[in-house]
């Protein structure tokens, strides 16, 4: 998945490898990586962050998975309210695209050097 840093964002937090995350940084990052602790959800994260238009129809993210519309459309309301993902209805659809400010935060919390790192400690 490809993530839109914008500097202010990115700026916003060291890696996790780089400094300690701070009690009010991990406060409020903690509800984000819940909300992608489920497969399902990291999955619908990853499909319209994804989707060639920047936004995809609900019709078009239920078919993807062997879950009901309503479980479908469960995980999309925490998605949403941890403010991963934005909606927009239009007519009786709602259109959902990717959040770019929390996507880049979660990258730039897990970026730079920690694949560096990670090899270093094996």
């Amino acid at each position: 998945m490809t993530v839109i840093q914008e500097a202010s964002t990115a700026a916003c937090c060291a890696p996790l490898t780089c400094e300690p995350l701070g009690t009010d940084d991990a406060a409020e990052l903690a509800p984000l990586f819940k909300a992608l602790g489920d497969p399902v959800r990291l999955r619908l994260v990853s499909l319209i962050a994804c989707h060639p238009d920047g936004e995809v129809c609900v019709c078009d993210l239920t078919g993807a998975f062997e879950q009901s519309p309503a479980t479908i459309s469960h995980h999309l309301k925490v998605l949403r309210e941890a403010g991963l993902i934005e909606s927009e209805r239009r007519g009786t659809w709602i259109y959902y695209r990717a959040s770019p400010a929390a996507l880049a935060r979660v990258s730039a919390l897990m970026g730079s050097g920690h694949a560096d790192r990670a090899h270093r400690l094996r």
